[in-house]
């Protein structure tokens, strides 16, 4: 059950500097995700639900998420609404040099519904800090994608490799593993 008035939406740098790896040539997962994205945006918005936008302002010299750069932009299906927290960070976890866990405490946030980009960096990490500090973290799978890597000892893996990897790593102890669909039915559970 998700409760309309404990219940907010984090999207986590949904940020044009992803579109552009991809425009790059950068394969990624998940190729619903920003569609997701916008649909769990829309219902939030049409409950009143407390949506907070991330943005990551990457401090390295040559990043696309430098805020100076249009990298740092947010897609424009995931732009905020006037009224909508916008939370900047420098590091992964959006929890690190910023105010959101005081903000989400004052508006009697219980349970964080996540979505966003990449699965394997600052998705992962807010969902693991947001699971330790007591929240109910829902991570909606189908509405975060991260990009094929080159891994530690030098083999290629796969976006979707990653993407499953980091799912069972986050499950039952960090988050509840939630689809596009499940959040949906939940919200209109709740409004019916």
């Amino acid at each position: 059950m998700l409760a309309p008035n404990s219940t907010a939406l984090i999207l986590v740098d949904v940020q044009q500097a992803f579109v552009q790896w991809e425009a790059q040539g950068l394969r990624r997962n998940n190729p619903d995700a920003v569609s997701n994205i916008a649909k769990l945006l829309t219902a939030f918005r049409a409950r009143g639900m407390p949506v907070f936008h991330i943005r990551h302002a990457s401090t390295e010299a040559d990043s696309a998420l430098r805020p100076d750069r249009p990298g740092f932009e947010p897609i424009e299906v995931a732009r905020e609404h006037p009224g909508e927290a916008v939370i900047v960070k420098h590091v992964n976890a959006s929890f690190i040099g910023t105010d959101l866990e005081e903000q989400l405490r004052d508006g009697g946030i219980k349970t964080l519904v996540i979505a966003g980009i990449t699965t394997n960096h600052c998705v992962e990490t807010t969902t693991r800090m947001g699971g330790n500090l007591g929240f109910d973290a829902r991570l909606v799978s189908d509405a975060y994608y991260t990009f094929d890597r080159i891994g530690f000892d030098g083999a290629p893996e796969s976006a979707e490799t990653i993407h499953a990897m980091t799912l069972s790593n986050l499950s039952g102890e960090f988050a509840t593993i939630e689809t596009t669909d499940t959040v949906l039915a939940a919200l209109i559970s709740v409004a019916a």
